[in-house]
């Protein structure tokens, strides 16, 4: 297993990737991204497996979740594994590299969103096994806490935001 920082050179992985996932990023998504990279406002980690590349995630610095960013909170996004190399340690891998970096800037805590539907049901567990906790918000929806009451579409925008201490 190798990880290294994705370039634009790697647009094609990351699209086949997110594909393999039965996401539908937008056109633009990753360019964007990559661009932002650029700028030092994420990085985009992508791991490879007998060098075929089956996983990435990203590392944002400028989160939109407002109490993330508040908090000058690095936000681990997009986190995914192509089914056939799951089980094998590479997405614990790639959550331990973004907790490295984060510490390495000085970070003293780091965030993370999960989905709440089952579909995310490895990636809540890897993360309380990793010691994340809620950030006591309760449930948002497309990054904006949700009030009592409301009625909306449980589906990826569904999210309990985590933190852990570094």
């Amino acid at each position: 297993m190798m990880i290294r920082d994705a370039t634009d050179a790697d647009l094609t992985h990351l699209e086949s990737i997110a594909a393999a996932m039965g996401a539908a990023p937008g056109r633009d998504d990753f360019p964007r991204c990559l661009a932002e990279q650029r700028l030092g406002r994420r990085r985009i980690l992508l791991a490879f497996a007998d060098d075929v590349p089956v996983g990435y995630v990203q590392l944002n610095f400028t989160p939109v979740y407002a109490p993330f960013r508040r908090l000058g909170l690095a936000e681990i996004q997009d986190l995914n594994v192509v089914p056939a190399a799951r089980r094998q340690g590479l997405g614990a891998a790639l959550v331990e590299l973004c907790e490295k970096i984060a510490r390495d800037r000085g970070d003293t805590e780091i965030a993370i969103s999960v989905g709440v539907t089952p579909a995310f049901g490895p990636a809540q567990r890897l993360y309380s096994q990793r010691g994340y906790v809620p950030d006591g918000a309760g449930l948002c929806y497309d990054d904006a806490p949700v009030r009592t009451g409301s009625l909306l579409p449980v589906d990826d925008l569904m999210t309990l935001k985590l933190i852990r201490a570094l």
